[in-house]
């Protein structure tokens, strides 16, 4: 292990994580809207778009997110649509992360015990009211752990960015390896740089997990 060149490589490093970091970020707030979105119309059955919810969680939970970026980067500027790879890694991670949401929220959202439902609408409130006000924040305290265990796997899936020739992580690493066969140190920092992403958004997901267990359980 030389220590000089892990010291050369922390900038580019640095700044390979901050656009990770960023792209997931934009990712995973996709995947949120679009999960909640997809969760809705199941939910209350709403024609059409339940069936097409279905669909999309279907097809983008069994495809690899490698094959669905080489069709939104490779494929849609064949029909005219050209896009730069950040915004396809941005768009590709929060198609298939909403596919993971929506099933995670959908869960949380059956969960939900039916006397919930049937106070609110003897308050008189619309069905709009009744999912965003009453069901949903208790539906998404129920989906805690299955959103952080989304969340940590989409920011592991920025990895396959670099396909797209995105200056990630692991296109750097691979690039300095091609570059300088410096191996041993390209990839101590890519663990290191993957850990200080993840680790964080582990621990956090503990303790929010921990907290509402507390708060609706009191254990």
């Amino acid at each position: 292990m030389d220590a000089e060149v892990l010291i050369s490589y922390f900038p580019l490093y640095t700044k390979a994580f901050v656009l990770t970091v960023k792209i997931g970020l934009i990712g995973i707030g996709i995947a949120f809207v679009i999960g909640i979105a997809a969760a809705f119309f199941s939910y209350f059955k709403v024609p059409l778009f339940s069936q097409l919810s279905k669909v999309y969680v279907e097809l983008f939970r069994n495809t690899p997110l490698l094959v669905q970026l080489f069709f939104i980067y490779f494929g849609l500027p064949k029909i005219g649509i050209r896009i730069s790879a950040e915004v396809c890694g941005a768009v590709g991670l929060g198609l298939l992360g909403g596919s993971y949401m929506a099933e995670g929220f959908r869960s949380g959202l059956e969960a939900v015990a039916g006397s919930q439902t049937e106070s609110a609408l003897a308050l008189g409130m619309t069905r709009g009211q009744m999912f965003f006000n009453v069901i949903f924040p208790e539906a998404f305290s129920l989906s805690v752990p299955a959103i952080v265990a989304n969340v940590i796997f989409l920011l592991k899936e920025t990895s396959v960015f670099s396909a797209i020739s995105l200056m990630d992580l692991m296109f750097t690493a691979k690039d300095l390896i091609g570059l300088y066969y410096n191996t041993t140190e390209a990839l101590f920092l890519l663990v290191i740089f993957y850990t200080l992403m993840l680790l964080p958004v582990s621990i956090l997901g503990n303790l929010i997990e921990k907290k509402v267990r507390y708060k609706m359980f009191g254990a």
